[in-house]
């Protein structure tokens, strides 16, 4: 294995919080693979970039040469994690949950070693989890404790009701902690709590508590919310290659370093000539055609990425979209022509219905051909109508 400060520097590299990483240290110099663990739960079919923040976080662990646990939270995705949300979640059927878990099992294996990869089901142990063992699990943590969590908290003090199930969730992902006996758990940062219940949970039980590690929400295309297929601002892994070329390409110059750092395998050193490069006056646009290629290239392949790349170059280039257009945001959801019209690229919402009609408005070089369809918040893109008027369109909520 590298030697400890080696693996340190990678390992933190995007890492929000490691708590504690003096444990992180002393696990390392044991010389011995870590059993890392990262719990998802297959609540819709399909991964998107966000989700892969922390399966790169995988690779990199096991590119040093430990052990990946990927948990897929068959058993807790029928709860569903209370994290972040305002109201009870409606539980999803024993149906949903597999035919979920199937896709992640496929997708997830275009970033990790399958070879190296354990993948394990928790319900495999929680079903056979008793009434007796569950009372006792509660038993371990205090409603106190529970309403430490700012969802739970916010939720208490305004009146919204609080499931009792809801608070189970964090104690069985902790106790997936203990089965598996992790070294290292990894989350998100609005994950925090239900991986200190881990630690909580291991110490409990007489085990060796895991090293906690937070990474941070990525955020979509709208440079604002996190990436959710929900809010339409993702770019999912199974996104055609022409499709998710197109999406990185309309990111922000600014955002782009957040992609950079989160999602690309290149190096911090590399990646800082690129920031150097810009600064100098290269065009942030090249910039981001290499990171559109490398990520197109390891969900698809580099043919795929280079196809995207011709694709991209004939609808955008070739269509002489001028370097310099307005950017204006609209505040959606709402009708296609109605965003024209307040995107200033027609005069009138009619005008907007002919216009698409005649077959004269794109967005990103593609036509459209619906007046009427609902644009939602945290959509954006370039928009055209007829050869000259063009406008780069956020749209919020």
């Amino acid at each position: 294995m590298k030697p400890v400060e080696e693996q340190l520097q990678l390992i933190k590299r995007g890492v929000e919080e490691i708590i504690p990483e003096a444990e992180l240290v002393e696990k390392l110099k044991e010389g011995r693979p870590l059993r890392i663990k990262a719990g998802f739960d297959p609540t819709a079919p399909d991964l998107h970039l966000g989700h892969t923040v922390l399966i790169n976080k995988l690779k990199q662990f096991q590119d040093l040469g430990h052990e990946v646990l990927f948990l897929i939270g068959d058993f807790t995705a029928m709860i569903g994690d209370p994290t972040g949300k305002s109201a009870t979640r409606p539980p999803l059927s024993e149906e949903q949950v597999k035919e979920n878990a199937k896709t992640y099992t496929e997708q997830v294996f275009k970033i990790l070693d399958p070879e190296k990869t354990q993948v394990v089901f928790n319900s495999s142990w929680m079903n056979d989890l008793s009434a007796v063992d569950l009372i006792r699990l509660a038993g371990t943590t205090t409603v106190a404790r529970m309403l430490e969590r700012n969802d739970f908290e916010e939720r208490y003090k305004s009146g919204s009701p609080i499931a009792i199930h809801e608070f189970l969730y964090p104690l069985l992902q902790g106790y997936d902690s203990v089965v598996l006996e992790a070294d290292v758990e990894l989350g998100g940062t609005d994950q925090k709590f239900n991986l200190l219940m881990g630690r909580h949970l291991q110490q409990h039980f007489g085990k060796k508590p895991q090293v906690t590690l937070t990474m941070p929400i990525l955020e979509g295309l709208d440079g604002k919310q996190k990436m959710s297929k929900s809010l339409g601002n993702y770019i999912g892994i199974q996104d055609a290659p022409n499709e998710m070329f197109g999406k990185v390409m309309s990111i922000s110059d600014e955002l782009m370093w957040r992609y950079f750092e989160l999602l690309s395998f290149r190096s911090l050193e590399e990646i800082e000539q690129f920031r150097q490069a810009v600064a100098a006056g290269e065009n942030p646009r090249n910039i981001k055609i290499k990171l559109a290629m490398e990520l197109v290239a390891r969900f698809h392949d580099e043919a795929a990425a280079q196809a995207a790349l011709k694709d991209f170059e004939t609808r955008f280039r070739k269509n002489a979209i001028p370097e310099d257009i307005p950017e204006v945001s609209v505040q959606g959801p709402l009708p296609l022509a109605n965003l024209l019209k307040e995107a200033g690229l027609v005069a009138s919402t009619s005008e907007g219905h002919r216009m698409v009609k005649q077959g004269a408005v794109k967005k990103n070089g593609e036509k459209l051909t619906d007046s009427r369809e609902a644009v939602a918040p945290g959509t954006e893109g370039v928009y055209q109508v007829g050869k000259r008027k063009f406008a780069r369109v956020k749209v919020t909520a």
